[in-house]
């Protein structure tokens, strides 16, 4: 793993932390790149991409099984392409969000859950 520049102290207590509130974290960073992107503040939007990179590193280190660990490396190669292509889009922010919680049921329910709204 390399050095942490934005979460030192987070690479500890990530293991802590269960599946789909990682991918929650994760998710969190992408809503702040968004938002960042709808008000025209490319260098933050381009910052909180960074700092999902770095989370979703971390949750890649504790991947448990082979296909999850399959579907976030995919997910960042896409996240990847949208960074190098500074293609940062509201709406394809928004899509990665969607995607990155359906990989984990407790974080995919805890965005999505039709039974609250």
């Amino acid at each position: 793993m390399y050095r942490l520049q934005y979460h030192t102290n987070l690479a500890s207590r990530w293991p802590e932390f269960p599946p789909g509130k990682q991918l929650m974290m994760v998710a969190s960073e992408l809503n702040r790149a968004k938002n960042m992107t709808v008000r025209n503040d490319r260098n933050e939007a381009r910052n909180a991409l960074e700092r999902a990179f770095e989370l979703l590193d971390l949750t890649i280190s504790q991947a448990r099984t082979m296909g999850m660990l399959t579907e976030l490396h995919r997910f960042r190669e896409v996240l990847a392409q949208l960074y190098v292509g500074h293609a940062y889009e509201a709406e394809e922010v928004q899509k990665l969000i969607k995607v990155l919680v359906s990989l984990d049921k407790d974080s995919f329910t805890a965005l999505y859950d039709t039974t609250t709204l």
